[in-house]
C-alpha cells in the first residue's frame, strides 16, 4: 500500500511577551530627583534626625509618584531592625460604628505615624494560642480588644519582636501596656440616671448574642450597684437581636411590672422600643428607656432617645502611646482608664 505523505500545518509560537517594564527603585528617584539615595530615604522614611528642605522633599515625592516607586516594607524592616506594622486582631464580638469610628480615627493616626495597621485573626478566650499565628507576622506593635491574651502570649509576641503589646479590656495583664476598659461605669451611669427620675422598677437588657457578654456583664452590675441599698429592683432581660423575640418580650412587659430600661446600647433600645409602642406601652409614661452609645439614629427616633455616650480613648492619643512604647521597648507599661461615660437626658426617660 503506497504511503501518503502529509504535511502538517506548524502551530504559530506563542508571541513572545512584552518585556516587563523594570520595577523602580529609590536610585531612579534619586536621578529624577537629582538628589542622593540617602536623600530619598531620609525623604520617604519621613526620618526627622536629617534636615531636608521643603523644595527637596517636593522633588523626591514628585519624582516618586512619577515613577510609581513604593518603598520595599520588608527591606526597611531589615534595615530598621524591626517592621512599622501594627497589628490589631478582629475582635470576636459584633462590633458597631462606635467601634469601628475609634479604628478608623486609630488608623488614621498611626498612618500619619509611618505605622501600617493590619487586622488579622482574632482576639478572644484563646488569646495566648492565637498570639503564636500573630507573632509570626513579626509586628512591631499589637493591640489586643477584649480579655483573653495573657502573660505567656505577650512574652511570646516580644520574643518575636514586639516592641509593645497593648490591651484594651478592664485589667491590666502582665507585660502589656493597658488602656482600662471598665463597663460598669456605662450601666452604673444609666441606672443612676433612672434612679433620679423616679424610676424604681429597673429592667436590664442582656444581648444573647455571643460575645457580648464582656460587656453586657459589667453595664448590668453597675445598674445593681447604682441602687444598691435602695428600694429599686433590677430584672435582668435576656434578648436576642430579633423582631419577633422583642415583640416576645414587649406582649409580656406589663406582666413583668417594669417602668425602665436600660437597654444595653441604642440598638438595642430602637428594637426594644419599637416593639413597646407596637403593644401601645407608652415611652416614658409608662416606661422609660435609655440606651448607649449615642448614635445619630437615637437623635432622629420619636420619642428622641436618651443615652450614655461613650468616652472612648482618642485614636491620636493611642497612637502616641504605641509610638512610644516601640521607641522605648524597656519602659515600664502604662496603665490608663480610658472609658468615660455621661448620660445624655431626651424624651424617652
Amino acid at each position: 500500500m503506497p504511503y501518503v505523505m502529509v504535511q502538517i500545518p506548524k502551530t504559530p509560537a506563542p508571541p513572545s511577551p512584552a518585556p516587563s517594564r523594570s520595577v523602580p527603585t529609590s536610585a531612579d528617584v534619586a536621578r529624577l530627583a537629582g538628589v542622593s539615595r540617602a536623600t530619598v530615604s531620609y525623604v520617604l522614611n519621613n526620618t526627622s534626625a536629617v534636615r531636608i528642605s521643603e523644595p527637596t522633599r517636593r522633588r523626591v515625592h514628585e519624582a516618586a509618584r512619577e515613577l510609581g516607586y513604593v518603598p520595599h516594607a520588608a527591606a526597611r524592616s531589615l534595615r530598621a531592625g524591626h517592621s512599622r506594622m501594627v497589628l490589631i486582631p478582629a475582635p470576636t464580638f459584633p462590633v458597631g460604628p462606635l467601634y469601628n469610628r475609634f479604628l478608623t480615627d486609630l488608623q488614621g493616626s498611626l498612618g500619619s505615624l509611618d505605622y501600617t495597621v493590619v487586622q488579622y485573626g482574632t482576639g478572644g478566650p484563646h488569646g495566648d494560642e492565637e498570639a503564636r499565628a500573630w507573632a509570626e507576622l513579626r509586628p512591631v506593635a499589637v493591640l489586643v480588644p477584649g480579655s483573653g491574651l495573657g502573660p505567656r502570649g505577650v512574652a511570646v509576641l516580644k520574643r518575636s519582636g514586639a516592641r509593645a503589646v497593648v490591651t484594651l479590656g478592664p485589667e491590666t495583664i502582665e507585660g502589656a501596656h493597658a488602656l482600662l476598659m471598665d463597663h460598669d461605669v456605662v450601666g452604673h451611669s444609666a441606672g443612676a440616671h433612672l434612679y433620679d427620675r423616679g424610676r424604681r422598677r429597673i429592667g436590664v437588657v442582656v444581648p444573647q448574642e455571643p460575645g457580648l457578654e464582656a460587656f453586657s456583664a459589667p453595664r448590668l452590675d453597675g445598674v445593681r450597684q447604682s441602687v444598691r441599698g435602695t428600694d429599686a429592683t433590677v430584672t435582668e432581660l435576656p434578648l436576642a437581636y430579633d423582631e419577633q423575640a422583642a415583640a416576645r418580650l414587649a406582649a409580656r412587659w406589663r406582666a413583668l411590672g417594669l417602668d425602665a430600661v436600660f437597654t444595653y446600647n441604642d440598638e438595642y433600645a430602637m428594637l426594644l422600643m419599637r416593639a413597646l409602642l407596637d403593644e401601645g406601652i407608652r415611652i416614658p409614661d409608662e416606661t422609660a428607656v435609655i440606651g448607649a452609645d449615642d448614635l445619630m439614629l437615637g437623635r432622629l427616633l420619636r420619642p428622641r432617645l436618651s443615652t450614655v455616650h461613650l468616652e472612648l480613648p482618642c485614636g491620636r492619643e493611642l497612637a502616641e502611646l504605641v509610638d512610644r512604647a516601640v521607641r522605648k521597648p524597656a519602659a515600664e507599661p502604662e496603665t490608663h482608664k480610658v472609658l468615660g461615660a455621661t448620660v445624655l437626658h431626651r424624651e424617652s426617660c
